[in-house]
């Protein structure tokens, strides 16, 4: 015989389906939403050159983000954009990635990529890496209180130009007429030649300006040189010729000219000396400042960060196929004399 389950029973008996029921739901629906990874920070990295030409300074970089607790594809993620040594693709470049939406942009390789990137946000958050000096620049009001979206690392690369000059006739002290090479695109050119101008009327010694913007022009400029009959070739600096140091270190051999750039790839490379800031600071300072500020830190409240260490790098391989002897004084003054 069945037996009906009493009223009590029946509710007691529904009451459980339903918890049954809301239970199965919940393992349907809430615990993957529960389980699912947040996603992970967007770093827009604007490069003024190519990943192969920029690899070291993009590992400092990496570095610096380590630093702060990040690692690429663990907890960020880098949406890179590169310029190819074409400053006037960087504007859309820095537009691209505000339109991404990413949580910070970084701008290192000078002034080019720091204004491209400024002009483009005033809300996203950015991190440059500079040689120049970002408040005659205008990308900051100030180093302590940058105010703004905007904050990074300085070096001294720009201001030093001069002190090259100075370097180049301190070696060829006969010299009455030395070679500038600037990029007509920088925004620093007109006051790194100012300097130099300055600095050539103390030192006594004339100056020929030679433009060049790309690499088919190099050639020509050091024939120039030669032309002209200057003692040297003072370079200005610039990202551009930076990431070019092999191929001016093998034409300043070819064309026997002593020559002089901000990077210490130059003589790393064959060049003949180099002065200027140390990238692997700049750009390792940089990655720190683009963890803090995914952190929650405001640009504004994190102080513009000077490098104030400067390297003076002597090859003298290239000074003997040159014919050139360093006096005693520029060589106990180098950082790294390469034999």
């Amino acid at each position: 015989m069945r037996v009906m389950p009493s009223t009590v029973q029946a509710a007691r008996l529904m009451a459980r389906r339903d918890f049954v029921a809301l239970a199965g739901s919940a393992a349907a629906w809430g615990l993957p939403a529960h389980a699912q990874q947040p996603d992970m920070p967007v770093i827009g990295y604007l490069g003024s050159e190519s990943p192969e030409r920029s690899a070291s300074r993009l590992s400092a970089f990496r570095k610096g983000l380590a630093d702060s607790g990040f690692a690429e594809g663990r907890n960020v993620t880098i949406e890179f954009r590169w310029a190819d040594g074409q400053y006037r693709r960087l504007p859309a470049l820095a537009m691209d990635l505000v339109n991404r939406r990413v949580t910070v942009i970084v701008a290192p390789g000078g002034a080019p990529v720091a204004l491209a990137a400024k002009s483009a946000t005033a809300t996203i958050p950015i991190v440059f890496e500079m040689g120049g000096d970002p408040i005659a620049l205008g990308v900051v009001g100030s180093l302590s209180r940058p105010g703004g979206n905007l904050t990074g690392v300085s070096s001294l690369s720009v201001e030093v130009s001069r002190k090259r000059l100075e370097f180049m006739h301190e070696l060829l002290p006969t010299a009455g007429l030395f070679a500038v090479a600037v990029n007509p695109t920088s925004p620093t050119a007109d006051s790194q030649l100012k300097n130099l101008r300055a600095a050539a009327g103390s030192l006594g010694v004339r100056l020929h300006v030679l433009e060049a913007s790309a690499e088919q022009e190099f050639d020509a400029m050091f024939t120039a040189v030669l032309q002209t009959r200057a003692g040297g070739l003072v370079f200005t600096s610039d990202p551009y010729f930076v990431h070019r140091s092999r191929q001016l270190a093998e034409l300043a051999a070819l064309h026997a000219v002593p020559a002089i750039t901000q990077s210490r790839d130059f003589p790393l490379m064959g060049g003949l000396m180099s002065y200027g800031g140390d990238f692997e600071q700049t750009h390792r300072q940089a990655g720190v400042y683009a963890g803090r500020v995914i952190k929650g830190e405001k640009p504004s409240d994190l102080p513009v960060q000077q490098v104030t260490k400067v390297e003076l790098f002597i090859n003298l391989h290239a000074a003997n196929a040159l014919g050139v002897a360093f006096p005693p004084s520029l060589l106990s003054s180098a950082d790294t004399v390469i034999e």
